[in-house]
């Protein structure tokens, strides 16, 4: 039994979700999710799940919000911290594979139905091109996949620590306030959920206002709502933004496969989102503007793409990253 299941798990900077994947029927069971912050290390999480299950896998997959290329694995939004061999040995197992969340979430890319997107703009997928993937969510996230003659081929990235480039004067002012918070200003220094925060206060600060201390879900909340400017137009930023950034990225591996927006912010102000300038920032390139018409660009809505991306590693031939 416990050779045809297989463990798959998706590891945030908040929560950790868990799953127990069918090899022989390619299905997820028994998903659950962790808050991080409950378990001094990820063994006792998976140890925990595992328990819970009363199974002992042979395989696993396990997709990391951070830089797993070492083996030595340090989270960057939380505090958990690993190494591999140790892990697969006090785990039991004979297969661990260890990749990026977003390199499992360009792996769910091609099993995603058309229920679990929902395109933004114009323009179709050409077939066979690289995609790309990116999001924010505690941190920011972005990984492209490319064609190959063995399959599709996850390209893992850093995407989420570029310098922030700002397009504008009121982008400029809002750089400036962040530069004398943070020696660098990436991307995700504002296309995370305490990115969110950091936006709100820069714009609290350039136009002069007095605020009291928010987090994420405040703006979020209260920006759909209308009952603070301050937020709606944090939320609006934060869309043009990350259009602007997706445009760049989309530019930078020739994504005309199409553009894929997951992470867990976006879904929280879905409505305002798609109302916002996040599309015309990901077109507004000059003399690319057409091409970059013609990239679709969608919204993850899939519940765990994650898990099935970490399912996909498993019986993926490629070697990841």
């Amino acid at each position: 039994m416990s050779s045809q299941i297989a463990l798959v798990g998706d590891i945030g900077g908040t929560n950790a979700r868990f799953a127990l994947f069918d090899l022989s029927t390619q299905s997820l069971q028994q998903i659950q999710v962790l808050a991080c912050k409950d378990y001094a290390n990820i063994d006792q999480a998976i140890s925990h799940y595992l328990n819970q299950q009363s199974v002992s896998p042979e395989q696993a997959c396990l997709a990391f919000a951070c830089p797993v290329h070492n083996a030595q694995v340090r989270m960057t939004n939380n505090h958990w911290y690993f190494d591999k061999q140790t892990l697969k040995a006090d785990l039991g197992l004979k297969q661990l594979r260890i990749i990026n969340d977003f390199t499992a979430l360009a792996l769910a890319l091609p099993v995603l139905s058309e229920k679990d997107l929902c395109q933004v703009g114009e323009g179709d997928s050409v077939k066979d091109k690289p995609k790309l993937v990116m999001g924010p969510g505690t941190g920011m996230g972005m990984a492209g996949l490319v064609r190959t003659q063995q399959g599709w081929l996850p390209i893992p990235t850093e995407g989420g620590h570029v310098d922030f480039a700002p397009r504008n004067e009121l982008e400029v002012e809002v750089w400036r306030y962040l530069h004398r918070c943070f020696e660098h200003v990436s991307v995700e220094r504002i296309l995370s959920g305490s990115g969110l925060v950091n936006l709100y206060q820069a714009l609290a600060a350039v136009s002069g206002q007095e605020i009291s201390v928010v987090d994420p879900s405040y703006i979020t909340t209260e920006g759909c709502e209308g009952t603070d400017k301050l937020a709606c137009q944090t939320l609006e930023m934060f869309s043009e933004i990350l259009g602007a950034v997706a445009g760049n990225a989309a530019l930078t591996i020739g994504a005309l496969g199409g553009v894929y927006i997951a992470g867990g912010i976006i879904p929280r102000f879905k409505a305002h989102f798609m109302k916002s300038g996040f599309r015309n920032a990901f077109i507004d390139k000059g003399r690319f503007r057409d091409y970059l018409n013609a990239i679709p660009s969608y919204l993850v809505l899939a519940e765990y793409p994650g898990l099935l991306g970490a399912a996909q590693g498993l019986v993926s031939s490629e070697k990841l990253g």
